[in-house]
Formats: C-alpha cells, structure tokens, sequence
C-alpha cells in the first residue's frame, strides 16, 4: 500500500510538472518512476516493481477494451481494410529492415531475424493516453486507434514465423521440425484470443441489461475486463487482443457500452498513472552505453520501418495526405509486448538473451521519453489537438 501510494503521489507531482513546462503528462509519469526506481533513488527496489505487475496487466487490458470500445460496424465499413493493411506494411518492412541491416553488419543470422520480428511490436499506451489528455480528434487520431490495435496481432503472426525460422536454422539434433504447425501456430493463437473476447463480450451484455445502479454497471465492468484477460493468459495467447475484441463486440450489440466506456474513463486515470510510474521505474539507464552498433542499428531501422511502412500503407490505401505524412512516427514506442517478447526470445536463443535483453530495453527508454513528446508536436502540426488538456478539468477529480 505504501508503494501503491507513492507511485499516485510521485506520478501526480512530475504530470504536474511536465505540464507546467508544455510537456504530455505521461512523460512526467515515466520520469518520476525512473527517478523513484533503481536507477536512481531505488526508493521502489527490483523486487517490489516485479510484485507490481499486476498494475501492468490491469492498465493494458483496459486500454485495449477502450480501444474496442471505438470498432463499431459502422465505422468498420467506413475504413474497410485500410488500418490493417497499414498496419501489416509497417511491421513489415520495421522487422525486414531491422533483421537486414543487423545481418549485413555481420550479426548471427538467427539473432538478426529475432531481432527484426521484435522491431515490429508497437505498444503505443502513451502515445494513447497523450491523444485522451489532448483531446486529439480527426483522420490522424483515428486512423492511429484502429492501426494500434491491430499492429499487436500482425506482430505476433510476424514473430511466429521468424521464431520458426530460427528453430530450423539452429536445430542440431536431427529432429524434425513440423514447419506447417509452427507457422500456423502463432496465428491459430490470435484467432482463439479473438475467440475469447467475442464470447465475453456477447455474455457481458446480459447482466449489464438487467443492471440498473452506476456502481454494479461498473463491477461488472471490470469483472468482465478482468476475466477476458485472465482466460487469455490462462490460454497462452494475447490479453490485449482478447480485451479488444470484448469490446469490439460490447459496442455493436448491447446499449450500455457507451456507458462502459464513460465509466473506464472515471476508473483509469490511476491506473494508468501508476502503469507509467512503473514502466519508468524498470528502466535501467546504466544500459544504454553498453547498446554498441547493434542497438543503433536497431533503433534507427526501426523508426525508418514503421514511419516509410505507414507512409506506404497508408499511400496504398489512398488515406488522406495528412495520415500518409505524420502516422508514423505515432507508431514508435516498444514497451508492453515488445518486452513480452524479449522472455520467449531467450528461450529461442539463450546465448543473446543479455545482449537482445540490453538492446531492446535501452531502445524502449528511448521511445517511451521521445514518444510522447513526439505525439504532441505531431498533434499541433495535423490540427487534431484540443485547445485545452482534459487533464486540466479532470484534476480534482484526481
């Protein structure tokens, strides 16, 4: 409790603060967390930030119900398959640019092509949370919401088939490996995670008719947001794509969801707050000189991937020209299943796990401080931002 509470007390202080310098509050969030974590002070030491995950998992499982909360038939039909295929050609060309460049400069050819499908992970939280407190509306912004949601599951489908890759290149044993089935693996585990929300979603929406006062609406909120991520986990497959769909499914069959989606906005806010503060205080600065060639490779064939692939993407699809020019670079921030993947990498290839562990993290304190910044000033140049934070009224709230 008393973590609990200094991380709502330093994350309220430091949003403060950046928003007094014109800064996006979550980079205030994630500086008071590295200042609090063991880089710094180690008021919050390794261990009580791992007991802490529970935060993480709340906070990524609301944020991709909202996220579904957005998908309405109607608004489907209106986009057709453009975030999609944006979505594809920018995870793409990040994991083919990556994987490239990494094995030109004469890196393992399996370590560069775990590498490359870890580049195409997007997990762009606070990028998200930086458009809510601005008020962010237009093509941009929505384009961002759907491309964001879906980037999750062209990543893991991209990571299955290098991953399978890699176990052919490094298998000694003799044994035979069934390709088929790795392959298909990875996407047959995004169709049972979309399987999961549909049916939490479409069960949902019985109680919430039959329930009449605010606060039962909103415990079987997050009763219901908590058991789709919790099946999920149990089943091996992704939580954010399973929370997605529930609400995908919520706001196109029952009513009561654009209540549900006012009453995440009221529960959130500390959430959130909370989820910055941790993912400040894991980052280890004391990595970043020990990145090299590799992690500057990394880090830049990355942003070359995301911001040319969305441009293609969005090029292709005959977005508008304000999407095709600024949508990418909303798309840089790592933290969240890029991490994830970094645990099932070390079991692919166990003899880069410190040094693939190293890259990708100092990359993530790299995006997760500029990325939001990044946000704002893309913002201001697209005219979708607000004239007012909505952080400003919803302080005493806080």
């Amino acid at each position: 409790m008393f973590y609990v509470a200094l991380m709502l007390i330093v994350g309220s202080l430091f949003g403060r603060l950046a928003a007094l310098i014109k800064l996006p509050t979550v980079t205030g969030y994630i500086f008071g967390g590295l200042l609090i974590g063991p880089s710094f002070f180690n008021i919050m030491p390794e261990t009580t930030i791992e007991n802490m995950e529970i935060i993480s998992e709340i906070a990524l499982a609301f944020i991709s119900f909202t996220i579904g909360l957005s998908f309405k038939a109607s608004y489907l039909r209106r986009v057709g398959l453009t975030p999609l295929i944006i979505a594809m050609m920018e995870s793409t060309l990040a994991a083919v640019l990556v994987a490239g460049s990494l094995f030109l400069i004469g890196t393992d050819p399996s370590f560069a092509l775990i590498m490359g499908a870890i580049a195409a992970a997007t997990a762009p939280t606070s990028i998200l949370l930086v458009m809510k407190e601005y008020r962010a509306k237009g093509p941009v912004s929505e384009m961002l919401k759907s491309v964001a949601a879906l980037d999750d599951a062209t990543a893991l489908i991209l990571f299955g088939f290098c991953s399978t890759a890699v176990k052919l290149l490094v298998d000694t044993t003799g044994e035979s490996v069934n390709v088929l089935a790795s392959i298909f693996q990875p996407i047959l585990s995004v169709f049972i995670a979309l399987a999961v929300g549909a049916l939490v979603g479409f069960v949902m929406k019985y109680p919430l008719k039959y329930t009449k006062t605010s606060g039962q609406k909103l415990t079987l909120l997050i009763a219901f947001v908590f058991l789709s991520s919790s099946i999920s986990v149990g089943l091996g497959v992704s939580e954010l794509l399973s929370a997605m769909m529930t609400g995908a499914v919520l706001t196109n069959i029952s009513s009561d969801a654009p209540q549900m989606g006012e009453f995440s906005d009221r529960f959130t806010p500390p959430i959130f707050l909370m989820f910055f503060v941790l993912a400040g205080a894991q980052l280890d600065i004391h990595i970043i000189p020990t990145v090299g060639l590799i992690g500057i490779m990394y880090t830049i064939f990355r942003i070359v991937g995301k911001v040319i692939g969305a441009y293609l993407g969005a090029l292709l699809m005959h977005t508008p020209k304000v999407v095709r020019n600024y949508l990418g670079f909303m798309l840089l921030p790592q933290a969240g299943v890029g991490i994830g993947l970094i645990a099932i990498s070390a079991g692919i290839l166990p003899e880069y796990a410190d040094q693939i562990r190293t890259v990708v993290l100092s990359a993530t304190l790299l995006y997760e401080f500029s990325g939001p910044v990044i946000t704002k000033i893309v913002l201001r140049k697209t005219g979708e931002i607000g004239a007012i934070p909505s952080n400003v009224k919803e302080v005493p709230e806080f």
